[in-house]
């Protein structure tokens, strides 16, 4: 996972709450455990024509001025549905580094720290800011502190979003779980000399 300290970025808004990971990316796509190619399947049944691959002119990621937007402004609730990482992933593979929202889906939001997208919770007032914004001007972008947990808006307006200490952590160091938990191998090792095991005995 790459290091995630500071995003700098333009925007593009689809204003629907309660988007679930289906329509992130469909069940169809599941079937694969590599992240390669899934940019191309997000938003899949939105973005495509009933062919599968004649881009919808009428969505708004396939309109050229949004193309290369890396921060979505999504409606309340985003992420609900089922479990799945794919969804974060096929996000990342569409070239977007955060996600701003008013609420996330749980799974959805611990799925995305883990791969390194940014889930933002931002009130309803900056979200409505923010859909205005990126329909009047599509070169609008927002400027991200990870460690300072800021969201700076076009007219220089900051407001601040949650993110737990271990979330920010693995985020600032470009590390999962797994990789956490390997950094620590030395001090694992050392710990378990020092206090041998103990292996209770039942009579």
């Amino acid at each position: 996972m790459e290091k995630v300290s500071r995003i700098q970025g333009s925007i593009v808004a689809i204003p629907v709450n309660d988007i679930d990971t289906d329509q992130i990316i469909p069940a169809r796509f599941l079937k694969v455990t590599e992240k390669d190619g899934l940019g191309k399947a997000a938003f899949c049944d939105w973005r495509y024509l009933e062919d599968g691959e004649t881009p919808n002119p009428e969505f708004v990621l396939n309109r050229p001025e949004y193309h290369g937007a890396s921060v979505l402004i999504a409606g309340n609730n985003f992420g609900c549905g089922s479990s799945r990482e794919h969804a974060p992933w096929a996000l990342l593979g569409a070239g977007f580094k955060a996600v701003i929202s008013t609420d996330f889906a749980d799974i959805f939001r611990n799925n995305s720290l883990k791969n390194g997208l940014l889930p933002i919770i931002v009130d309803s007032e900056t979200q409505q800011q923010l859909f205005s914004l990126a329909e009047e001007d599509p070169s609008a972008s927002v400027s991200v502190d990870v460690e300072e947990q800021t969201l700076t808006l076009p007219d220089g307006r900051t407001v601040t979003f949650p993110l737990d200490g271990f979330a920010k952590y693995c985020l600032l160091n470009g590390v999962d779980q797994l990789g956490y938990l390997l950094a620590l191998d030395d001090e694992v090792r050392e710990f378990e000399s020092e206090n041998p095991q103990r292996v209770a005995t039942t009579a």
